[in-house]
């Protein structure tokens, strides 16, 4: 994080402890703004003494070891055992993250369930639950009834245990204005400008914790961040699947959102046969060769229970894996055909986007190990750059829960942009 190594400063950068300035203390705004800088440093880089924090941020060690007791006392951070950091000097206590008792939310409306997940700011889940549903059939009214009561149970197991929540961040399939929380268009739920926060916010009444709305590809692509930038990953796409396909792109460690925040809608990039119609009106989407649909009509007559919607859906996988492990021909087909589209398609967006790692998440972390070698050596063999442009594809271990994971890390972005927020 230091002058000395350049990959240290670039994340020191990216973590915004750029902005750290030795200034006095009692200039609010700036004293707030050196919080939200080292919390998001131990959130970035790890634990560290107030000495390595003083040199990551340039701030006299004095401010540091004010601000550390601040944020001590508003229960975002805690001092732990003794340790030496290098080979000189005198060991010091470690500041860690805390903030158990300060939860973010996240919600995610899939085609085929429904998913809360509370996360406390040292990444703890507080709160979790997963509801079958089939979102296209209920109607969004349903559904938002249905996202209301989980949030609202959400909200009473956490106040019990003490813990406040400081946002909500709802993820959705389609295109999504996220400025006025609205779903714009989700193909694969039959939605069109479904006001989803202001729905909430009804019936949540004053309980409601503020509410935002994202792409679930999106706040997929954040947990998966969250999980892989130990190890210097700061370019990554996830691409997730269900009947719909969607992307997130985290470009230099940041997600990249586009000029009118629909970057990733990936599922509908012409790559599939013009004799399949997608459910966004158009013929020859990617996601009629790779999404579930295309792989469960592939893989099963109609009456066959793995195409059943009542089933759940994890159910449904592991019928197919156990078929496919058993080497039946028409399984073992329809996988073929999944990953070699998902081969072409991920080789396009590797040309373009160069990542470090293409994450797979969705239904393909669960079957996704039986592609995994043809997806790879389909990217090695197309990409133009030598080995695949350095891009490797690996298999999400979030699954079905990135997205709801990704909201919630979403709602907790307020307190490390002002840590006082954790006390309001």
């Amino acid at each position: 994080m230091s002058t000395v190594e350049r990959g240290e400063r670039e994340e020191r950068v990216r973590s915004g402890a750029e902005a750290a300035v030795p200034v006095a203390d009692g200039r609010g705004a700036v004293r707030r703004a050196n919080l939200a800088v080292l919390l998001r440093l131990l959130r970035d880089a790890g634990p560290r003494s107030r000495a390595r924090i003083a040199a990551d941020t340039g701030l006299p060690k004095p401010t540091v070891t004010a601000l550390v007791a601040e944020l001590t006392a508003l229960g975002l951070v805690r001092e732990g055992p003794v340790r030496r950091e290098g080979s000189v000097g005198r060991p010091g206590a470690l500041v860690h993250l805390d903030g158990r008792d300060v939860v973010g939310i996240g919600a995610e409306i899939s085609t085929s369930y429904l998913r809360v997940v509370a996360l406390g700011l040292d990444g703890a889940v507080a709160f979790e639950r997963r509801t079958a549903l089939a979102a296209g059939r209920a109607g969004a009214e349903a559904v938002l009834d249905l996202a209301a009561a989980a949030v609202r149970d959400c909200l009473s197991a956490l106040g019990a245990s003490g813990a406040r929540a400081v946002g909500l961040t709802v993820a959705a399939p389609g295109v999504v204005d996220a400025g006025r929380g609205t779903v714009l268009f989700a193909p694969a739920l039959g939605w069109r400008d479904v006001p989803v926060a202001g729905g909430l916010r009804d019936r949540l009444g004053a309980a409601a914790p503020d509410i935002a709305v994202e792409n679930d590809a999106k706040a997929g692509a954040i947990a998966e961040y969250l999980r892989v930038r130990g190890d210097d990953v700061h370019d990554l796409v996830c691409v997730t699947g269900e009947r719909g396909i969607g992307a997130g792109i985290i470009s230099g460690g940041r997600l990249l959102r586009g000029a009118a925040g629909f970057a990733g809608e990936v599922g509908h990039m012409p790559l599939g046969s013009g004799a399949r119609a997608c459910v966004c009106g158009r013929r020859g989407c990617w996601e009629t060769v790779v999404g579930l649909d295309a792989l469960l009509s592939e893989a099963a007559d109609g009456t066959d229970r793995v195409r059943d919607d009542a089933v759940p859906l994890e159910d449904r996988l592991a019928e197919l894996r156990r078929r496919a492990e058993a080497g039946d021909p028409r399984t073992g087909r329809a996988l073929d055909g999944v990953a070699a589209g998902l081969g072409v398609g991920i080789a396009l967006l590797a040309d373009v986007l160069n990542p470090a790692v293409v994450t797979l998440g969705g239904y393909f972390s669960h079957l996704g190990d039986l592609m995994l070698d043809g997806v790879r050596a389909a990217v090695r063999d197309r990409v133009m750059a030598p080995d695949g442009g350095g891009c490797q594809v690996d298999l999400s271990e979030l699954g079905f829960g990135a997205a709801a994971r990704g909201g919630a890390q979403l709602a907790l972005d307020a307190v490390y942009c002002d840590p006082r927020l954790a006390v309001r």
